[in-house]
């Protein structure tokens, strides 16, 4: 009966995301005049919902000050919204610091960084190895990071409390994006920095929400790929702890094209970024996919008035 359940889930979840968001505007149409003047930015975000809450956040505070903002909502995955902007259909997206340096570290051919690189190491590799034309702002006090986690009742049958209790525990399987296949933390990371042979990936793409809670409460995984700042509810899971630091600190930062993006636009996405908080990310993922049901637009909103 749960598989039942999860699987219309899913299939419900995939529905609703088969749209073109490259040509589907969530705002206002720009005008010829704003268009020349730099007046008009177009904002991407990735397919999962906290991207798509900053993304409102800096078009509220952008808006508020008289720029033309349109947002292109649920483009994908890194690899597709990245194409999108380097394209120029995109001017903004709002990035993780130590995932972007990974996927342009990888791209470029550079020796990746170590495990535990600081978050300075983090920026400096960053920012040599962006490609021509695209730019980072201010990076948030606020990170979102990929993390590990387990049912309790896994943690205590196997007495886990940190991914190296997981050595040599065959048949894993781990529910994630499709694309942490190809992440330096994926199954090849696990196996390589923790030993843990032949981890099997469950592809969901939800970002580590309901579906992916599901697949762990309901068999489908035994572990799962579900952000720090993703809200699990009245789900009983355990985080194991990362103590070789196969993730990297993942600081929120808005990722540019150079060109399309002014001074003034600058200076008020760095001022709006520096107030996004880990606890502030918490609080409007679980508003939004909570009970309250809160739009992305009206907790944008409300945090540009409060902050």
């Amino acid at each position: 009966m749960k598989k039942t359940i999860f699987c219309a889930l899913a299939a419900l979840f995939l529905a609703a995301c088969v749209h073109d968001p490259l040509n589907t505007p969530t705002s206002s149409d720009s005008t010829n005049t704003t268009v020349q003047n730099g007046k008009h930015i177009t904002i991407g975000t990735a397919n999962f919902p906290e991207s798509e809450i900053i993304g409102q956040i800096w078009a509220v505070a952008l808006e508020q000050e008289g720029f033309d903002v349109e947002v292109r909502s649920g483009i994908g995955s890194r690899e597709a919204y990245l194409r999108a902007l380097q394209e120029g259909t995109i001017d903004l997206v709002p990035e993780y610091s130590g995932n972007l340096a990974q996927y342009y570290i990888k791209e470029s051919g550079q020796p990746e960084l170590p495990l535990g690189a600081s978050n300075k190491e983090v920026l400096d590799a960053l920012n040599r190895v962006l490609p021509a034309g695209l730019s980072t702002g201010k990076i948030a006090p606020g990170e979102s990071k990929d993390a590990f986690r387990v049912t309790r009742e896994f943690a205590e049958q196997h007495h886990l409390v940190t991914l190296e209790d997981l050595k040599d525990m065959e048949g894993l399987r781990l529910a994630g994006n499709p694309e942490l296949k190809d992440r330096p933390y994926g199954p090849k990371g696990l196996e390589e920095v923790y030993n843990i042979p032949a981890v099997e990936l469950v592809p969901i793409s939800d970002g580590g929400g309901p579906l992916t809670i599901a697949a762990l409460n309901d068999g489908a995984a035994e572990l799962a790929d579900i952000y720090t700042t993703s809200p699990t509810f009245d789900a009983d899971l355990v985080t194991l702890e990362d103590n070789k630091n196969l993730v990297l600190p993942q600081h929120i930062l808005p990722l540019m094209r150079g060109k399309a993006i002014n001074s003034e636009a600058r200076d008020i996405l760095n001022s709006v970024t520096e107030r996004l908080t880990t606890e502030a990310l918490k609080e409007m993922n679980a508003r939004n996919v909570g009970d309250e049901k809160k739009e992305p637009r009206a907790l944008a909103t409300e945090f540009v008035q409060q902050n």
